[in-house]
């Protein structure tokens, strides 16, 4: 979608809504573009925006694993690393409602390919979910699968500039197919929620149909103390400075069924034995592939701590040129957040990958300025990356971001 398309997309959504919805609330900075319900009260929906702006310096090492500290050896990036429009809201009942995400930026479009008929991925969500009895819901469309906590937190809500090496290399990340969710309170506050998904395995804004077979996953949660807060418990840093202890802890196990890609549904095709005539007739190397996550979040009067395990393993990890990433992943993230919304945070990630023979180690310090908590607010960090306990890199990152 070019610029041009995008501003008459825009003006067609706000004039439909002005002459057939009745607006609701105030247009409070951070809490959408507009907000209208249909007249009638048999449709509604919120308008977003929003933008990151990012600028990053890094240094690699020389072939002796030195930091040479001369021009040459830094690389400089500036770029609008997300920008996005949002939009929600329910049809017919508030029980039946809809999420839609559109990434317009270069990073959120990524690379066309026979797969997605040469179109860009310009859609990240599109989905309904029904709450048809009780805390049931059934969810249907493209949307972010229940795997690793960072990567369900959203993009806007990040305590530090980007997500962990773990979320790069371990992330189920989108698929199109259907969720099952439910949410149930034991006693007086131990709150479950269980998650079960059926997904076609190949990612986002793939037209080509499904390769092997199915994906699945699994998710449950525990909740000892409750609910968080705004559902604090996927977002970022304590901006609601919890006055009790509130843990969650969260266990997912997804199996894809004789994939494709490198990471599952993910990464690039393991081996394609025979690209002749149309997308839909190639032919694929495949094997099944697994992968666990364990992860939990706690948060008590501006601390919060986070931590994440995550583990891949596949049936045959010899095929193919682009064999299937298996090994497993810690990441580790804790702050504070002062009472001027100052916020001082650490993240230690670790990666092994079996096969590769190497271990992949990371360390990141970042402060962050929240002027309108994640709505708008200014993050830097710096992160140094070791193989094998030896340098490879130093990278100092700021960004900006707005959310209308």
């Amino acid at each position: 979608m070019n610029k041009a398309n995008t501003v008459i997309l825009i003006t067609l959504i706000l004039s439909i809504a002005k002459l057939n919805a009745q607006e609701i609330g105030k247009n409070t900075f951070g809490k959408g573009i507009f907000n209208t319900i249909s007249k009638d009260s048999t449709w509604s929906m919120k308008l977003g925006l929003r933008m990151q702006y990012l600028t990053s310096v890094g240094l690699e090492t020389d072939i002796n694993n030195q930091f040479n500290f001369t021009q040459n050896n830094f690389k400089t990036d500036t770029k609008v690393r997300r920008y996005r429009l949002k939009f929600d809201g329910f049809v017919l009942s508030p029980k039946v409602k809809y999420k839609i995400e559109l990434g317009m930026s270069n990073n959120d479009v990524g690379s066309a390919s026979v797969y997605t008929k040469s179109g860009s991925k310009l859609i990240l969500d599109a989905v309904l979910k029904w709450n048809f009895y009780k805390n049931l819901e059934l969810w249907a469309g493209q949307t972010k699968l229940p795997g690793n906590r960072e990567r369900v937190i959203s993009s806007a809500n990040m305590q530090l500039v980007d997500r962990s090496l773990l979320n790069k290399e371990f992330t189920l990340d989108r698929d199109m197919g259907f969720q099952l969710r439910n949410n149930h309170i034991i006693g007086k506050q131990l709150l479950i929620r269980e998650i079960f998904a059926i997904t076609q395995g190949e990612g986002r804004n793939i037209t080509t149909g499904n390769v092997g077979g199915q994906q699945y996953t699994s998710r449950i949660e525990v909740l000892p103390f409750g609910a968080f807060i705004s559902k604090g418990d996927y977002k970022g840093s304590d901006l609601k400075r919890e006055p009790i202890p509130k843990l969650a802890i969260g266990a997912t196990y997804n199996h894809n069924d004789r994939a494709s890609r490198q990471r599952g549904s993910q990464g690039s095709i393991i081996d394609l034995i025979d690209d002749s005539g149309s997308a839909e007739d190639h032919v694929f190397t495949m094997t099944d592939v697994n992968t666990t996550f364990v992860d939990f979040m706690y948060k008590h009067n501006g601390y919060s701590a986070m931590g994440e395990f995550a583990y891949r393993n596949a049936d045959d990890t010899t095929i193919g040129t682009n064999p299937v990433k298996t090994g497993k992943a810690y990441n580790l993230a804790t702050g504070y957040l002062f009472n001027n919304n100052y916020e001082i945070a650490t993240r230690y990630t670790q990666i092994d990958y079996k096969g590769i023979g190497n271990t992949t180690e990371q360390y990141t310090l970042g402060v962050s300025k929240y002027i309108v908590g994640h709505k708008l607010k200014v993050q830097t960090d710096l992160s140094y990356t070791t193989v094998d306990s030896m340098p490879e890199g130093l990278q100092l990152r700021l960004q900006f971001e707005v959310h209308f």
